[in-house]
């Protein structure tokens, strides 16, 4: 399924719920995160995919919080 595509599509609302919400949030990086990976199969994305699945995910949470916020895309997915 493309979760990335999905995500995409829902209201921004919807979205910044979805990451705000602890365990929900890192689930839903995590799906978008490989789903993007397995349809690109760009080797930025797994590196984006690694950072977040490391300590430094919590920021990646924040800044992909403010992008979705400010109506862009995540970083690096």
């Amino acid at each position: 399924m493309n979760f990335d595509k999905t995500f995409k599509g829902l209201p921004r609302i919807v979205q910044l719920l979805l990451l705000i919400i602890p365990f929900v949030g890192w689930l839903t990086e995590i799906l978008v995160r490989l789903s993007s990976f397995l349809r690109d199969k760009d080797s930025a994305k797994i590196v984006g995919l690694l950072l977040y699945i490391l300590p430094t995910g919590q920021l990646l949470a924040i800044i992909d919080f403010v992008l979705v916020l400010l109506g862009k895309d995540m970083l690096l997915a």
